[in-house]
């Protein structure tokens, strides 16, 4: 007889409880930088008018949607994974029908009662669905690159669209799925041109321009001096290495100046190079330009980031205690419950507390890694590590913009972040995958 009807059965509560403990110190978190003292604290909580008692709402839904999850069949995940990625896209097309415009974000739809649903978030859940069925089914061989042209326009097309919806930061949550792809057979070398290409980025904004590309020649020479022998032998491998240094030199050139001055927003471009130290020059780029009434010399600064550090380094090493910050509860941070909530944990707990609160998240992605690597289903087994990739990038983008070592992209801290959409999403991937591993006798496809 089954024992599916027991909700503890098979379920890693390792887990569970470290899911309710970070949305338990969400909470707080929201909690210490909203509360004032002119009103009872527990009037506000249940009152749901104030953002910490809406978030303790959301985590009452979301507790509602685990339950119902753990009591699923896994075999629907599989039979529905295509179906509910098709759902995933139509959501995310409908935002430019239905949609409501958000901090120059035209991502969410409106669902009444003052809440809003963003259709990237939910469709980050049915990509990792959607992949894992492709990567499982018996036919697919990811060795050959048809296999894995078509698993990255899984991942591409949610990304696109939340580019054409000005969610860049979304967009680059999508990119996480390289790393399951990696695990699964992906070869090394796409991780390398990925690499190069970041680098060549980078590179591109700090140094001249002149200077860069004779860089580039220089080194193209000396590769083909190295190599003189071979050359002879090979017209391949001198067609091979003079293209790439055409390519690396027409990107630095051409398509990175583009991108920043044609397709980024200013404020967009203006963060990325405040990043390596660099100012922006808004008058380059043309969408300012088109936009009435904006001037195109005008430069956003970073005060969001300064704002940010500042909080941070006046917790020290031990924190000046809970609900004794005075930056983050003297909402001098922007977006203190959303992006920049680690800025919170920063001042009240210092070094200490972060490194503790960060110790949580590690212990949480080692436990799904190890959970990934038990199961017996491919299916199961890529849909775990796509959990893992997805949190491991929202974690490390959010700490690392939050003390400047990446530009604001609005990538909100898993299960700590306010916000409805995003609690949902991330209790759907994890329960998913304690119901998965719960069943992991099973060989789903």
């Amino acid at each position: 007889m089954s024992n599916r009807n027991n909700i503890s059965n098979g379920v890693d509560w390792t887990i569970v409880w470290l899911y309710a403990i970070l949305v338990s110190i969400g909470i707080l978190c929201i909690f210490m930088v909203e509360y004032r003292a002119d009103s009872g604290w527990l009037g506000t909580f249940l009152g749901g008018k104030t953002t910490y008692s809406k978030q303790l709402i959301f985590a009452g839904v979301c507790a509602i949607f685990a339950t119902f999850i753990l009591l699923t069949d896994s075999k629907l995940f599989t039979a529905f994974a295509n179906l509910l990625y098709a759902f995933g896209i139509m959501l995310m097309l409908a935002t430019f029908v239905l949609g409501k415009n958000v901090n120059g974000s035209k991502s969410w739809i409106p669902l009444g009662g003052g809440f809003n649903l963003q259709p990237a978030e939910l469709c980050k859940i049915f990509t990792a669905l959607a992949l894992a069925k492709y990567l499982s089914r018996p036919e697919t061989d990811f060795s050959k690159l048809k296999s894995q042209l078509i698993a990255g326009a899984l991942a591409i097309m949610p990304a696109a669209l939340s580019i054409a919806q000005h969610e860049l930061g979304l967009a680059l949550v999508y990119s996480s799925f390289l790393i399951c792809m990696y695990r699964e057979g992906l070869p090394s070398q796409i991780l390398i041109v990925g690499s190069s290409f970041a680098i060549l980025v980078i590179a591109t904004l700090v140094v001249d321009p002149n200077i860069l590309a004779i860089s580039l020649t220089l080194i193209a020479a000396f590769i083909l001096f190295v190599l003189r022998y071979q050359l002879r032998k090979s017209k391949r491998l001198l067609i091979l290495i003079v293209g790439i240094w055409f390519l690396c030199v027409g990107t630095q050139r051409f398509v990175v100046p583009y991108i920043f001055n044609n397709v980024f927003e200013c404020y967009q471009s203006t963060r990325i190079y405040s990043m390596v130290g660099k100012e922006y020059d808004c008058s380059k780029n043309k969408k300012a330009e088109r936009k009435a009434g904006e001037k195109a010399a005008r430069k956003p600064d970073d005060y969001n980031v300064r704002q940010s550090k500042i909080a941070i380094g006046s917790g020290g090493v031990e924190g000046k205690g809970f609900m004794k910050g005075t930056q983050t509860r003297g909402k001098y941070v922007p977006a203190q419950s959303t992006d920049f909530i680690f800025t919170s944990l920063g001042e009240a707990f210092g070094f200490i507390g972060c490194f503790v609160f960060l110790g949580i998240y590690l212990f949480l992605l080692l436990r799904i890694v190890k959970i990934a690597e038990r199961q017996r289903s491919t299916f199961s087994r890529v849909y775990a590590y796509s959990v893992a990739s997805i949190l491991f990038f929202h974690i490390a983008v959010n700490v690392s913009m939050t003390i400047g070592l990446f530009p604001i992209v609005g990538i909100p801290l898993p299960l700590i972040s306010y916000g409805g959409s995003s609690l949902l999403t991330f209790t759907i991937l994890i329960f998913i995958l304690l119901r998965l591993d719960a069943d992991r006798q099973m060989v789903l496809r």
